[in-house]
């Protein structure tokens, strides 16, 4: 008796929850550490200039309304320019530009570990006076962002060191992203969630008309994507993998968007000759005395999925080769705009106090729990950004408007310690 796709969902969670956690924890520490100093380049004395705060700065002195307006027309501009990019995105694909979104992408990894990295690499050494001269600092910071492009988007390099990486670009971009202006950022983290649920589940919408593409293709889409892969057993009865939940995570880099998808396709062996129709598939299948890994409930389709040229929204499988090794399963790919900003939105409570990071951490979390159960119970393809970060915005101004200042006066009269 098959047991539900509920039972391993843990291991699934777990699996990306890691990686998450670990970069909103030091994107919370390079934002306690630097925002003070008046050596970051983009202290709040100094804010920085980017692409989401064209329109309007933000002034301390400025009024409510002010600000809020400000800060809707910042983020009305940032979705629009956004939104440009991505149909961009889909009509270079459409048109096979490959090659050129590829090396676009290795581009841009290189740039951010190199400028904006370098610059909060300056700025530790200066905050902690480390003894580096400028030669070694280059050298160190050039090696650094090469490996970090190899390791990405290479192949033959060990996941560790891909995920490594993955992680670090998404810290290095949300530590800037944390200081854009307050009520920027908070418009912003609400208006990319909106913009989230259009883009994947409006008819039309980019990302939709972008993976539709991909799959139709069978091809890969460039994507800067943290791809997890849980070790399971592969000798559980019957054949029948745990751990072999029908979903995943994926994202486009250049629009920070992320999206859930239901795998509707059978995954079959791998062979040095792909044959092209199920019966003999099945066939060598049966010859060979082995198993299909994964079996989507429902599904009439055998396809048989080449691991380097998997694309943007499908699940990772591996055997483990013999019945009584541990395999790789199902693999959850999150894309690196989640990292940046559950990143920043826990980084943004960072400079407010602990406590409500503490709450956006929890409420992230859970978000994130959320879809990937709401995702097992609908087998369609659901936005992930929309439930964490809308948890997110709600528990960081009931914990600063209710919380903090329940828990500070209970204390001051001493009636909780």
């Amino acid at each position: 008796m098959e047991g539900s796709i509920l039972d391993s969902l843990g291991t699934e969670l777990i699996g990306v929850m890691s990686p998450v956690s670990i970069c909103m924890l030091l994107v919370v520490l390079l934002v306690s550490i630097l925002s003070p100093s008046s050596s970051f380049p983009s202290s709040p004395s100094t804010p920085i200039i980017t692409a989401a705060n064209l329109v309007y700065s933000e002034n301390p002195s400025d009024s409510t309304t002010q600000k809020l307006e400000g800060a809707l027309l910042n983020a009305a501009v940032f979705i629009v320019l956004i939104s440009v990019v991505t149909f961009v995105l889909v009509l270079l694909y459409y048109y096979n530009f490959t090659n050129f979104l590829k090396h676009y992408m290795r581009l841009s990894a290189f740039l951010i570990l190199t400028t904006m990295g370098g610059a909060i690499f300056l700025s530790l050494i200066s905050h902690f006076s480390l003894p580096f001269d400028a030669l070694t600092c280059f050298l160190s910071l050039f090696n650094f962002s090469a490996l970090g492009v190899v390791s990405v988007f290479g192949r033959g390099v060990p996941i560790i060191i891909t995920q490594t990486y993955t992680v670090i670009l998404g810290i290095i971009t949300a530590a800037w992203f944390t200081q854009l202006p307050e009520w920027t950022t908070w418009v912003l983290l609400v208006a990319l969630a909106v913009y989230d649920l259009v883009a994947v589940l409006a008819p039309g919408g980019p990302l939709k008309i972008l993976v539709e593409l991909s799959q139709s293709r069978d091809d890969d889409l460039p994507a800067l994507v943290y791809e997890a892969r849980p070790t399971v057993s592969a000798s559980n009865g019957g054949g029948r993998r745990h751990g072999d939940l029908g979903l995943l995570v994926g994202g486009v880099s250049d629009n920070s968007s992320v999206e859930l998808q239901n795998l509707s396709r059978n995954v079959g062996n791998r062979s040095n000759e792909e044959e092209s129709t199920v019966e003999d598939v099945r066939e060598r299948m049966r010859n060979e005395g082995e198993t299909i890994p994964l079996v989507a409930e429902n599904s009439s389709e055998i396809g048989v999925i080449d691991e380097e040229r998997s694309s943007l929204m499908e699940m990772v499988t591996r055997d483990g080769g013999d019945g009584n090794e541990e395999g790789t399963s199902a693999g959850i790919k999150l894309g690196l705009g989640d990292f940046v900003f559950y990143s920043v939105l826990v980084g943004r409570a960072a400079m407010y106090d602990l406590m409500t990071v503490y709450a956006c951490y929890l409420a992230i979390i859970s978000g994130l729990a959320c879809t990937l159960i709401l995702l097992s119970v609908c087998r369609r393809a659901l936005p992930a950004l929309p439930i964490s970060i809308a948890l997110g915005v709600i528990f960081y101004f009931l914990t600063r408007l209710l919380m903090e200042p329940f828990v500070v006066q209970t204390s001051t009269n001493l009636m909780m310690f």
